[in-house]
């Protein structure tokens, strides 16, 4: 397939700079055999008593940093960790870096280039393990997305987390997850919607757009993730009670979809993913998606493509922006059902 095959015209003000208030406020596209405009806040009565839904429970770091090489400026965005004191990172302007250059952050806490892979930027940092956490947050800021044209502010750092966030790591939000609150939970709770975390720190690759023609040719981004033994069995026996799998978001589908194995069953797993989910892949574990929208012709479009069908996604894609949905990460959310 083509990477034009997934192309639409989005107009620029759709794009969100800021998410609803309240939260679960945002709208919700719910896509069945109809479309039906709906809220965040009736997702439980569109699940089931029995139904699992899967959460993903990372927690965003302040991923972007403002550095000097000599009198050039340098922003780093964080993008994967690579060991104790090293991330792979982007960085801008970052043409002209080369292995031994050093990035200066603050009085005491530098970079130094240790390898480049065309965009990609590897850097060894003069701190590691809690030491360089710390430092992160004290100079780091909110990685928003690129299409968010503002500064990060204060109330981003509350703003670009979810309510399931746990695990650091991640330098993008698993932004299906910003759209609940506790009021929220308490009525799926109330409705018999049980919930497990996995995790996948997502990586700022997430944003990177697909360059080639064949999508065949794409080479994607890899990510770290887990599923514990406990959400592997939890699962399993919503799948031997007739239960269904409800994703919140892409992030925790693919993990999923990582671990599912041809049975419909799924194992523990821990360890990187770089799965890239196209129309013609058979999902194993997923049954129900709630995810934003997202940006046109990029993998998690063609995500979506894959689990409710494309023609059924460019037609919900069309009345959500002739209806004024937000898009991307602080937009509003879709419902989908696998074909």
């Amino acid at each position: 397939m083509k990477t034009a095959d997934f192309d639409f015209d989005l107009p620029p003000d759709r794009i969100a700079e800021h998410p609803a208030k309240p939260r679960d406020a945002a709208r919700l596209l719910d896509v069945a055999e109809r479309l039906h405009d709906r809220t965040v806040r009736d997702l439980p009565a569109l699940l089931e008593p029995g139904d699992l839904m899967v959460v993903n429970d990372t927690r965003v770091i302040p991923a972007r940093l403002d550095g000097r090489r000599g009198e050039v400026r340098v922003e780093i965005t964080l993008h994967k960790r690579e060991g104790e004191r090293e991330w792979a990172t982007f960085a801008r302007p970052g043409k002209r870096l080369k292995p031994g250059d050093v990035i200066a952050i603050a009085d005491d806490f530098a970079a130094e280039v240790v390898a480049k892979d065309g965009m990609e930027v590897r850097l060894r940092f003069s701190k590691g393990g809690p030491e360089l956490m710390e430092a992160l947050h004290r100079h780091g800021r909110m990685p928003l997305p690129p299409y968010i044209r503002r500064e990060a502010d204060e109330q981003d750092a509350a703003d670009y987390q979810t309510v399931f966030a746990a695990r650091e790591g991640a330098v993008a939000a698993p932004t299906a997850g910003l759209h609940f609150t506790p009021e929220l939970l308490a009525a799926l709770d109330a409705r018999g919607i049980r919930r497990v975390p996995v995790t996948l720190h997502v990586g700022a690759g997430t944003f990177l757009p697909v360059k080639v023609d064949d999508i065949a040719e794409h080479r994607m981004h890899s990510e770290w993730g887990e599923i514990s033994a406990e959400t592997a069995e939890a699962i399993n026996a919503t799948r031997a009670a007739g239960g269904r799998i409800v994703s919140v978001g892409t992030t925790a589908l693919r993990i999923l979809e990582t671990a599912g194995l041809d049975d419909r069953s799924i194992r523990a797993f821990s360890g990187d993913t770089d799965i890239f989910i196209t129309p013609g892949y058979r999902f194993k574990i997923v049954d129900l998606l709630v995810t934003n929208f997202h940006l046109p012709r990029s993998t998690l479009f063609m995500l979506v493509c894959a689990f409710a069908g494309m023609d059924t996604m460019k037609a919900a894609y069309a009345h959500a922006i002739g209806q004024n949905y937000r898009f991307f990460s602080y937009g509003d959310a879709s419902l989908l059902r696998r074909v």
